[in-house]
């Protein structure tokens, strides 16, 4: 993709020592998620120049559906083990120190990611007090959310970073701390809006629900099967000649004394043999799909 050095920055977890190496190799900033990380790759090859960690708050956060409680998390350090990485570090060399979360999912709150800026902002301050180390690059995570259902607001990305710029007057320039680059790393808002799942209806069933059997599945758009989310379906007619394809107004049993939802609702599946193999859940589609 043309990304060179710090332009990439390697967050992973339970990594194996040869992902590691490959980007210290390519000069990416490493981003460590657990404290016995740090000894492992001094001795497996040696830590580079600059380093950041990955910060677990704990109970101080809640989290959502989409990304956890941040208690129950596999991810970063806790407080006294990412106070523990950064002096650890500092005695096997290090120079260089980065602070990294991700405790926000899928937020269409400014409020929610501005608190995010204000918790890594505090760790800033307690790490060069503490530690007399300087922090030079928080990377905020993600999480900045995009509209799923039709109607939903989009998030006000200028009211976010007004909000982060005045806690970082507030909690770095106030207090005279050296500057710091932010960073974000936004995939879903960046990508989410960019693309489409594009399915054809192979087949109807009626048993006791109506479901609408498409050509795609799970492996192809995990989200809904996963975590329940919601992803909008627009149906496309397509009229022409599919021979290969059940008759498009071919006889289905009358499931009326078995069914459980009444009405134009329909469950969206794909043809995996697990059952939470869904795009869509109970809901109302019109025209009805038919197979093409």
């Amino acid at each position: 993709m043309g990304f060179k050095g710090t332009q990439i920055m390697f967050t992973s977890n339970n990594t194996p020592l040869k992902e590691f190496k490959k980007a210290i190799q390519l000069g990416a900033l490493v981003n460590i998620d657990d404290l016995s990380h740090v000894d492992f790759l001094h001795e497996n090859g040696g830590l580079p120049e600059m380093i950041s960690f990955r910060y677990n708050p704990g109970p101080k956060r809640t989290g959502n559906v989409l990304i956890g409680d941040p208690k129950e998390a596999k991810f970063g350090a806790t407080d006294a083990q990412l106070m523990e990485c950064y002096k650890r570090c500092k005695a096997l060399g290090v120079k260089r120190f980065g602070l990294h979360t991700m405790v926000v999912s899928n937020c269409l709150k400014p409020e929610e990611l501005k608190e995010t800026a204000r918790m890594l902002f505090g760790l800033v301050e307690k790490i060069s007090k503490e530690l007399g180390i300087a922090i030079e690059m928080v990377n905020l995570g993600g999480g900045f959310g995009i509209p799923y259902r039709p109607g939903e607001a989009v998030i006000d990305t200028a009211a976010v970073g007004a909000g982060i710029h005045a806690i970082y007057k507030e909690m770095i320039e106030a207090k005279g701390l050296p500057p710091i680059k932010i960073v974000t790393e936004c995939g879903r808002y960046i990508t989410g809006p960019a693309g489409f799942l594009i399915s054809r209806v192979v087949h109807r069933k009626r048993i006791y629900k109506n479901y609408i059997g498409v050509d795609a599945c799970m492996a192809n758009l995990m989200r809904p099967g996963m975590y329940d989310a919601y992803h909008h379906i627009t149906i496309v007619q397509d009229k022409g000649p599919h021979p290969d394809l059940p008759r498009r107004r071919a006889a289905v049993p009358d499931n009326s004394a078995d069914l459980i939802t009444k009405g134009a609702i329909y469950d969206v599946v794909g043809g995996l043999c697990e059952n939470n193999d869904k795009f869509a859940v109970d809901r109302p589609l019109l025209p009805e799909p038919f197979p093409g």
